[in-house]
């Protein structure tokens, strides 16, 4: 697939949230940069990038090509396949390295060849180089103008810097075949949290908020769960009771969002749970993501701790953390998976596929034709990571059926409005990772009409445990005078699912029910104008898996 030359000045004039320090090794002084949202200013056009920082240094991550992809494929299949000869007869890091890792040969021709641009490769992990240099010189070795940008200040966020490139950079025809991406030319933060706040209707009627804060006896009220519901809630106790609370395993968050340990702790220790007090480290990837704020997203990265290490009260945790842009994402899956020091790994960040694939650093390969980029260096990490025995999570996001909507908070109503798309959200649509989405329990639940929360009250009684999904709270909406979901804050909340139209549907999917391909005449168009039109009829990936 091609990749359109104004991929870059598109998203600018859409007034994404593109943002990321001109000098990255001073963010991790800074607080972090906060991720795109609908509210963010256009950025302004500071001009080439040499104008601006001379020739202060600068880095991007070369992500090579594994050995044999389709045998690593494979293999992959046959470790997790039960009856199966290979089943869990995982390979070590070093195993893996000698049978898929790129050959020393083709290693040493990236490295020379880029040397001849005057750029400095360094070997940070089995398929990844550091290469830094000029910006001149990065822009000579691939073909391409990189410009700076300046997103101003806006409410209770300071302006920021970034830089990206002008044009469509392309691989110097000596390393044609080895490379799998190039992150870091374009800095912008792009990835969302995957956490949803309340609708309006829920955060200005529930019942509950009004009553005693001590829990009932048989836990929390809808809205106030905490693990210790979830472990009662799906008989996680019976586990406890036999031991299994996680001891030996090693849990492993990847996130792009610093957080503060001590939130952590006391979570924990407000529920009575009892955890060793050195079971977090924190690896700072790429200088790490600066210090906590709520703008970055720091609340997801407590959120995945809390309760990943609160269900698993035994487990110890490795956070790694690392600058929300592209080269940041994939340096920290590189690191997790190249140390091999998490059993899992989870991640609760991501982006709409398509976008995805179109923006983060893609550049042209001039002997294929192919367009590489993050997506793929992001399953043949996944790929090694199944492959070394380590189990990856993804969470399927928080917008429904419609990803892309929930990534730009645009729709109908917005102005200036995007269409309603079917869309899904990466990493969770690569083939090569488990997508896990949310349901909602059965029960009933009471919310208030008026400021006095005195009756009557909107009663809604979900019957079974179905799919996350807020069109129960329609008839609320209506009743507080929210003319529609848009309006109510309801839409586009609900678990993250639907078809890939990237990601082929696998084999294991073949044989499962109700699976479907991509819808037809699925566009987006913004402001009037159509920007993508995607496949119709593919027979993709199905999103969740759990």
């Amino acid at each position: 697939m091609k990749v359109p030359k104004t991929c870059v000045g598109l998203l600018l004039a859409m007034g994404l949230s593109l943002a990321a320090a001109l000098n990255p090794t001073g963010l991790s002084a800074q607080t972090g940069v906060p991720f795109p949202d609908a509210s963010t200013p256009r950025p302004v056009d500071l001009g080439p990038l040499v104008t601006q920082t001379g020739p202060t240094p600068l880095s991007v991550t070369v992500a090579l090509r594994l050995r044999s992809p389709n045998e690593a494929e494979s293999l992959m299949k046959a470790l997790h396949t039960p009856g199966n000869s290979q089943f869990h007869r995982f390979l070590s890091p070093a195993e893996f390295a000698a049978r898929f890792g790129p050959a020393e040969g083709d290693v040493a021709k990236v490295v020379s060849q880029l040397a001849t641009y005057n750029l400095k490769a360094q070997r940070t992990s089995t398929t990844t180089l550091k290469v830094t240099g000029s910006p001149a010189n990065l822009e000579r070795a691939f073909a391409v103008s990189l410009h700076a940008y300046r997103v101003p200040a806006h409410g209770s966020t300071r302006a920021y810097t970034f830089h990206a490139p002008v044009g469509h950079p392309s691989i110097p025809s000596e390393m044609n075949g080895s490379v799998a991406a190039i992150a870091g030319l374009d800095t912008h933060p792009t990835f969302h949290p995957l956490h949803m706040v309340a609708p309006k209707a829920m955060r200005t009627a529930p019942r509950s908020a009004s009553r005693s804060a001590a829990p009932a006896a048989t836990g929390n009220d809808p809205g106030f769960l905490t693990v210790a519901d979830f472990a009662s809630l799906y008989d996680v106790k019976p586990l406890y009771q036999n031991g299994v609370t996680g001891h030996g395993r090693t849990l492993g968050i990847v996130t792009l969002a610093s957080f503060t340990p001590s939130d952590a702790f006391a979570y924990w220790s407000a529920l009575g749970l009892t955890v060793d007090p050195g079971r977090i480290q924190i690896v700072n990837v790429d200088g790490g993501p600066g210090a906590p704020s709520d703008e970055s997203g720091s609340i997801e990265t407590t959120l995945d701790v809390e309760q990943s290490g609160g269900i698993a009260p035994g487990a110890k945790i490795i956070v790694y953390q690392a600058p929300n842009t592209s080269q940041g994402f994939v340096d920290a899956f590189a690191t997790a998976i190249d140390s091999n020091s998490a059993d899992s790994i989870s991640v609760s960040w991501g982006l709409w596929e398509w976008l995805q694939n179109l923006e983060n650093s893609p550049v042209t390969d001039p002997i294929t034709g192919q367009t590489v980029g993050v997506l793929q260096a992001f399953h043949e990490l996944f790929v090694r990571a199944a492959i070394q025995g380590q189990t990856l999570f993804s969470a399927a996001g928080d917008a429904g059926a419609y990803d892309l909507n929930g990534n730009f908070g645009c729709n109908t109503e917005t102005t200036p409005a995007c269409n309603i798309t079917l869309s899904v959200d990466n990493p969770s649509s690569d083939t090569a990772i488990t997508a896990a989405g949310g349901t909602t329990l059965p029960g009933l639940q009471e919310y208030c009409l008026n400021a006095a929360c005195t009756p009557p009250f909107y009663a809604i009684n979900i019957p079974r445990e179905r799919v996350w999904g807020w069109d129960y709270l329609n008839g609320l909406c209506a009743a507080l005078g929210a003319p529609d979901p848009i309006a109510c804050g309801t839409f586009p909340g609900g678990t993250g699912g639907g078809v890939s139209v990237l990601f082929p549907k696998p084999e294991y999917q073949d044989s499962i029910p109700g699976t479907r391909h991509s819808e037809q005449h699925q566009k987006f168009v913004y402001d009037g104008t159509l920007y993508y039109s995607l496949p119709g009829n593919y027979v993709g990936r199905n999103v969740p898996d759990i």
